[in-house]
């Protein structure tokens, strides 16, 4: 089966193509209307020096939009080149008949629900419980509290003198 590529019908790819001819166009009628200004500025011995190199500025302008049309141009050859040149697979199309009455259409299989086992949860806490500002603190806080208090010098450090 023969397609017709997809390029062909690529809205980015003429906009591609019609964005360049048109630079190149504009380019070109830039390029052309700065030369014959600077002709007419160049041909007459009043002109100002403003007036003869303002239409270099414009040449350079218009070239360098025709240029950007002219890569744009390139890049469209080769985008046309790329597409001839890549293989697109085949593409199966089943046909339908739309005369046949059979509406013996397969079931999908859906499996039955299973509801998930809740497992035990892996680390518990004890919860939260509020105990009296009066009640002595456990054995262990208050070993470990005494690293913290502060040590009073009694002068019979030997290792000081």
């Amino acid at each position: 089966m023969h397609t017709r590529p997809r390029l062909l019908t690529s809205i980015p790819f003429w906009v591609l193509v019609a964005g360049s001819l048109a630079a190149i166009i504009g380019g070109l009628a830039i390029v052309l209307n700065g030369i014959s200004a600077m002709e007419e500025v160049l041909n007459d011995p009043n002109a100002t020096v403003v007036q003869v190199y303002v239409g270099q500025s414009w040449v350079v302008v218009g070239a360098a939009v025709l240029g950007a049309g002219a890569v744009g141009i390139v890049a469209a050859l080769a985008l046309g080149a790329a597409t001839a040149l890549t293989r697109r697979p085949d593409v199966a199309v089943e046909s339908i008949d739309w005369s046949s009455d059979d509406e013996s259409v397969a079931e999908p299989a859906v499996a039955s629900y299973t509801p998930a086992t809740t497992a035990s949860p892996l680390a518990v806490e004890d919860a939260d419980v509020e105990t009296p500002s009066t009640a002595p603190a456990p054995a262990r806080a208050t070993a470990e509290a005494g690293h913290d208090a502060p040590k009073l010098d009694a002068g019979d450090d030997t290792t000081r003198r």
